[in-house]
């Protein structure tokens, strides 16, 4: 079998999903997701000038050479709280009470706190320090102007932006669907969760990994069902669970054995293949086709070899029909382990990054194994063993692709 280099074999992949037309949602629903478009401010924030602390709107240059054995004495003629407006301007000699938030009213402009002052009788205000104008006001768009550029298409939404799209008076936000997306797990060794197994019998890990790497990328798992290597078992779960979803993720039965049945039969029923094999490891056998308007992307059954060639071609996918492709951060560092590799393959090895007393960066790079568990956990990224070299030393350099804090990027529909 020929096999696709990963770059080509991701390019192929990606162009057998195009992102969705765009839809409003309210807030809440838009939490995780991709903005559509650009966001730009409809309103300035504040929107007027603001007192910024519970005291007392004055005339600024009325309190100049105040202190506590010569205050200033003002008269108050209005109380103006957060919401409401000023019932009337401020005139010589005058002060009005107001509270954190509340709009200045014509004629102020300083703020005196609260404790900076006393009263000594109904109606008046000694004004104890000498304050500056514009003293603990917030002006007119002092967190953002209206018409100024807020968010940008491509942004994951989160808590905080969510707040200040409230803050704008949106109820709803653009952004692409979520894929709706099936897991079939095949083998007859498979035994679910919970139900007692033999030895020789394996517990049924995929559905569940593959179904919460699914939902990291954000989409919305619809089905997840496991089938014995049976022919017709198969047809039929692949045709059924291919008519419910936009993309239909397969583990086991991916290469070449005799019970691997799985491309075959995907074949049988017109599906196209995009890419089958790919110079990865682990993840050789990955397969990506269509099948009438379903995506199904055809992942190996071990644990380990599913990660990584999910992680490569399935959540670039997902991604996409969300409207955004990926950008992780590449670090060069050097690894602590010498690796031998296949010298046409890429080669992807989880491990996590320390930062040594001279200042280098080095990959602490993990056992690895296509049917491993416990290779990827806390796993920091990839370390990646490019093609066209067999030999990699102890010290030597290499990207190491990170997880965290990847970029998102519109693509184009």
């Amino acid at each position: 079998m020929s096999l696709t280099p990963l770059a080509t074999a991701r390019k192929a992949a990606l162009d057998a999903l195009r992102p969705a037309p765009p839809t409003r949602v309210p807030l809440l629903e838009s939490l995780g997701r991709f903005l559509a478009q650009d966001v730009v401010a409809s309103r300035s924030l504040p929107g007027c000038p603001v007192s910024a602390m519970d005291g007392y709107a004055v005339r600024a240059e009325e309190t100049s050479g105040s202190n506590r054995d010569r205050p200033a004495r003002l008269r108050v003629v209005d109380t103006i709280y957060a919401g409401h407006l000023p019932s009337r301007s401020l005139q010589p000699g005058e002060a009005s009470r107001i509270f954190t938030g509340a709009p200045l009213p014509d004629g102020a402009n300083a703020i005196v706190r609260q404790e900076a002052t006393v009263v000594p009788g109904e109606g008046l205000v000694d004004v104890c320090v000498s304050v500056p104008p514009n003293k603990d006001i917030r002006p007119t768009g002092e967190d953002l102007l209206a018409g100024t550029p807020l968010l940008r298409a491509g942004q994951r939404i989160d808590a905080s932006m969510l707040g200040v799209l409230a803050s704008m008076g949106d109820t709803h936000v653009l952004v692409r669907p979520l894929p709706r997306v099936a897991v079939l797990a095949t083998g007859d060794e498979l035994v679910p969760p919970g139900a007692p197994a033999l030895p020789h019998q394996v517990y049924e890990s995929n559905l569940i990994l593959v179904a919460a790497l699914a939902r990291e990328a954000g989409a919305l798992v619809v089905a997840q069902e496991r089938a014995r290597d049976d022919d017709e078992v198969l047809r039929s779960a692949l045709r059924r669970l291919a008519a419910d979803a936009e993309v239909l993720v397969t583990t086991g039965g991916a290469s070449v054995g005799d019970k691997d049945r799985v491309k075959s039969l995907l074949a049988e029923l017109g599906a196209s293949f995009l890419v089958d094999g790919v110079a990865l490891k682990p993840g050789k056998p990955v397969a990506v086709a269509r099948l009438g308007t379903t995506t199904v992307v055809v992942l190996p059954g071990n644990p380990g070899a599913a990660t990584v060639a999910f992680d490569q071609l399935a959540r670039p996918l997902l991604l996409r029909y969300q409207g955004v492709s990926e950008e992780r951060q590449r670090v060069r560092v050097r690894l602590d382990d010498g690796r031998h590799k296949q010298a046409g393959f890429t080669y992807l090895i989880s491990g996590t990054l320390e930062t040594r007393e001279d200042g280098q960066v080095w990959a602490r790079i993990r056992s690895q194994g296509a049917g491993q568990h416990l290779q990827n956990i806390g796993a920091e990224g990839y370390a990646v063993l490019p093609p066209g070299r067999a030999d990699f030393a102890p010290g030597d350099e290499v990207d190491f692709e990170r997880f965290d804090r990847p970029r998102f990027l519109p693509v184009e529909p």
